[in-house]
Parts: structure tokens; C-alpha cells; sequence
């Protein structure tokens, strides 16, 4: 099976590897965005990193984060791309407790390392009417600075996380084109792509056992 990149776990990983989120604050248009930022970084670093965590305990940890902060529902849609619309009401199901069980396998353990970067929320700025743009950096010793937009879903007093952008490539947009891939790959169904995910998952869940 192709690697499916987790397109935001990933980049969460460096935010939770990063440190107390800081740096002074440019025009923000949603103060209560960057915050959420904020916050989630926080509870990374509380919550998942250190080396003696248990594995088990840590993938609780994420899970929970994730169902927290993220829209995993609409995520997962987005990433299927067209082939939601085909798949039925079990496949979608089946997608979408795949797609979380297979990143908290594979990501949650990455945790367990600390690097020292600094992360930087500089601000917000609005999309649309109930999106809003976090902007923030990784400030990187010896190296380039990372940009980092974390593209919100606003619902009255509250934010989920939709998508990253990084470097300006939306990291949404390229977890659903490997999706495709993987589609395309496994027979042009999204049970090929599900079963794919199943056979992942059960090899970590096994290899978690020895």
C-alpha cells in the first residue's frame, strides 16, 4: 500500500515537540482562534510528550486530542474527495474509524521526543464567515523557519481544525490526492482503500502485542 501521510498529525507533532506556544501577537482578527492554537499546543506537550508515557496511555491521549480539536468528520470526507459520494453509509463508517485508528497508530508514538523548537502564533486573519486562518511559525535553530497556517471551522464560540497549511501546500488537499492514489491502486473502490487501511491497522495493533 502507498504511505498515506497524516497531513496535519505530522506537523501537530512538531507542535507538541516545540515548547510553551509564544511570540508577540500581529494583527489578529480572532484572538480566540489563536488562542485555541495556543491551548492545543499546551495540552500536546502536557498530555503526549516525554519518554515515559506509556505507549497505550499516549494513544488515548491523541485520540482524544484529536476528537477534541479536530473535525475529524469533516475531514475524512474531505480527504475521500469524490469517492464519498459513492461510497455508502458503512464504507463511510468504516473510513472514517480507520482513518483515525490507523493516524493514532502510527503517529501517537512519535510523541515521545522533544526537540526544543519554538513555535510562534503571530495572529489571525478571516477566510470566510465562519473560517479563520492561525498563522504561526517554527522557529528552528541552524535552519529555516517552518510557516504554519491552521485553517479553522468557527461555529459560534467554538473552533475545530480543518486543514494545515504548510509553506502554503494545504496538507488536506495532499493526504486527499494520495488517498486517490491509494483508490486507484487497490481497484478504483474506496473498499480497496479501506481494506488497505484495515490490513495497517491490524499490523500495528499485532506488532503492538509482541
Amino acid at each position: 500500500m502507498t504511505k498515506i501521510r497524516a497531513f496535519f498529525f505530522s506537523v501537530l507533532l512538531v507542535v507538541a515537540a516545540a515548547g510553551p506556544l509564544s511570540g508577540a501577537q500581529a494583527a489578529d482578527a480572532n484572538p480566540a482562534a489563536a488562542s485555541f492554537i495556543q491551548t492545543m499546543g499546551s495540552e500536546a506537550i502536557q498530555e503526549l510528550t516525554g519518554p515515559n508515557v506509556p505507549q497505550h496511555d499516549r494513544e488515548a491521549r491523541f485520540r482524544k486530542l484529536l476528537d477534541s480539536h479536530f473535525d475529524m468528520a469533516a475531514i475524512a470526507k474531505f480527504v475521500l474527495g469524490r469517492y464519498w459520494r459513492t461510497a455508502t453509509d458503512a464504507e463511510r463508517a468504516d473510513f472514517q474509524k480507520l482513518f483515525e485508528d490507523y493516524i493514532v497508530q502510527s503517529y501517537s508514538v512519535r510523541f515521545g521526543d522533544y526537540s526544543g523548537e519554538r513555535f510562534e502564533v503571530s495572529g489571525s486573519s478571516g477566510a470566510e464567515d465562519d473560517i479563520v486562518i492561525v498563522h504561526s511559525k517554527i522557529d528552528r535553530t541552524g535552519a529555516e523557519d517552518v510557516r504554519l497556517d491552521w485553517r479553522l471551522h468557527q461555529a459560534g464560540g467554538s473552533f475545530a481544525v480543518v486543514d494545515i497549511i504548510v509553506e502554503g501546500v494545504s496538507m488536506a488537499v495532499t493526504q486527499r490526492s494520495e488517498f486517490a492514489s491509494v483508490i486507484q491502486s487497490e481497484g478504483g473502490t474506496v473498499k480497496g482503500l479501506i481494506e488497505a487501511l484495515r490490513a495497517k491497522t491490524q499490523s500495528a495493533d499485532a506488532g503492538a502485542v509482541q
